[in-house]
């Protein structure tokens, strides 16, 4: 492990450490949050059955606990996604990032995916709802309607992608959405961010969260 006391303070505390591959077992979920706390990630993103994990280990720290709602396809019932919302929260869940139905999107179907997000709002409570409207798939048109829907139904943040789509964030798409949305809502970029000069270019695009496995990498120079 890279000595936590040499690295980027300010990008590291901009950065939602994520742990979401399906193996992790227990033992790397605890090891994440370690490193999460070592380094003052703004928090660590798992899916939402891991969330007591982090929160235990996360209990005395400032780093947040994240949970995945709706991960990584956003394919389940707003009913589905509000659930699991609630479960989250109530294990320890400070912010949740939820996927959103991309197909009910690109059918046209609005007010789905704005109950969906609104249902996950209401049931974070005061948490952040960050929305990933995963890019990858939508026409800009599509995304500036994403936005559109998420800022409406009370969204934190929107975010790029969930990294599982064939492409990430992109500088193009930040500048979009941060346009669309204004100052006052979050833009999180994730997915493909492989060196610190990308992720300063989209930081300078508008975002103002970061989405990445590879952290201690970013922070520490060794990408």
């Amino acid at each position: 492990m890279t000595d936590s006391s040499d690295y980027d303070k300010k990008l590291a505390s901009m950065i939602d450490h994520t742990i979401l591959r399906p193996d992790a077992i227990r033992k790397d979920v605890e090891e994440e949050s370690r490193i999460a706390d070592r380094y003052r990630f703004a928090s660590i993103i798992v899916n939402s059955y891991n969330v007591p994990i982090v929160a235990e280990v996360l209990k005395n720290s400032p780093v947040m606990t994240g949970s995945a709602v709706g991960f990584p396809f956003g394919a389940v019932s707003p009913y589905v996604k509000s659930c699991e919302a609630h479960d989250a929260v109530s294990q320890g869940a400070d912010e949740l990032d939820m996927v959103i139905n991309i197909g009910a999107l690109k059918s046209g179907d609005y007010s789905l995916v704005e109950r969906e997000i609104y249902g996950v709002v209401r049931a974070a409570g005061s948490r952040r709802v960050k929305v990933v409207i995963e890019t990858a798939y939508l026409t800009d048109e599509e995304k500036v309607t994403a936005c559109k829907i998420a800022a409406e139904a009370g969204a934190s943040f929107v975010k790029t992608s969930t990294g599982y789509a064939p492409k990430g964030a992109t500088v193009e798409d930040v500048r979009l959405m941060r346009k669309t949305v204004g100052p006052d809502i979050g833009v999180k970029a994730a997915g493909g961010i492989k060196s610190k000069e990308f992720a300063l270019q989209l930081i300078k695009a508008g975002a103002t969260r970061l989405g990445l496995s590879k952290s201690v990498e970013l922070v520490t120079g060794l990408l």
